[in-house]
């Protein structure tokens, strides 16, 4: 189920391209004999649940979806059995950062009085949670940030665990997977994205990236979305975010039964809007397309590496 699963990084519900009947004949064929009606009850407790189509997919091809969550799959395997990183990336919506309402419910004596407005000028600042989900170890990184979303600041996010953690954790490898969504500050258009990967990740520290965007509208896909903000989301649900402290402390105590520890940081680095990134300098990127719908697919080397 790993790979055919989607989650809401709010609600934390789950659900599958998989049918109950699917899935039964596929347990049969493992020795395993159960009903779909089984298989329909076992899903419900590891909260799954039944969903409608939704209109929110832009105009694409179907076959070259299906495609490239083929190759994502295909990519993930090929990276973990060489014992190499698998990074899911995403950046959610900024926080205001002081006495204000946070959507949620938990049990209380008495209700929490928060700000009736929920004014800019009001806050301490804004946070911008950038999050890594080492998918292999389950383990989770996210990044407070106070400025602005820019590919900058998501490319910095990933130096930084890699300096951190990845090395320790991969001491050997020196190639990584990143999979992003197709849009925002790590977009598979965004030439700064993958400057800023040239020079922060390959030229710096050496590494080869693979990068693998999910299909536009398929966003849900991306395992940091349910794996890791829809639990930090449960942790600080109805928790006024009135100091940064307070924000960290959430992230850090995010934890789960099977598992996940998430590291946090801030970052108040200021990170420029409207950054222009040249011709010339896309074109001097040591950049690699894949041979697999290449729009999506890619991998960037060091400058010094043949």
């Amino acid at each position: 189920m790993e790979r055919k699963t989607a989650g809401d990084p709010i609600s934390g519900l789950k659900w599958t391209r998989k049918t109950t009947d699917k899935i039964a004949r596929q347990l049969k064929r493992l020795g395993i004999a159960v009903s779909r009606n089984t298989v329909g009850r076992l899903l419900r407790q590891m909260k799954y649940s039944l969903r409608t189509n939704r209109k929110k997919i832009s105009a694409g091809s179907t076959s070259d979806r299906d495609r490239q969550f083929r190759y994502l799959c295909r990519q993930r395997d090929q990276f973990e059995k060489r014992g190499d990183p698998v990074l899911s990336v995403d950046a959610k919506k900024r926080e205001l950062i002081g006495n204000f309402k946070n959507p949620g419910v938990k049990w209380e004596q008495s209700s929490t009085d928060v700000s009736d407005h929920d004014f800019g000028s009001d806050a301490t600042g804004i946070g911008i949670p950038y999050g890594i989900c080492d998918t292999h170890a389950n383990r989770g990184s996210v990044s407070l940030g106070t400025s602005h979303e820019t590919s900058a600041f998501a490319v910095s996010c990933l130096s930084k665990w890699c300096q951190k953690e990845g090395h320790k954790r991969y001491p050997q490898s020196s190639h990584i997977l990143i999979l992003a969504d197709t849009g925002g500050s790590n977009g598979a258009r965004r030439g700064a994205w993958k400057h800023e990967i040239q020079r922060q990740l390959c030229d710096r520290l050496g590494l080869s990236v693979t990068v693998s965007h999910y299909p536009s509208g398929a966003s849900k896909w991306n395992p940091t979305e349910h794996r890791l903000f829809s639990q930090i989301g449960r942790n600080w649900a109805a928790e006024p975010l009135d100091s940064y402290d307070k924000a960290l402390k959430f992230i850090r105590t995010t934890t789960t039964t099977t598992g996940l520890k998430v590291t946090p940081r801030l970052d108040i680095t200021y990170y420029p809007t409207g950054v222009k990134i040249s011709k010339q300098e896309i074109a001097q990127l040591s950049i690699r397309q894949k041979r697999v719908l290449p729009k999506w697919n890619y991998t960037i080397s060091p400058h010094n590496v043949k």
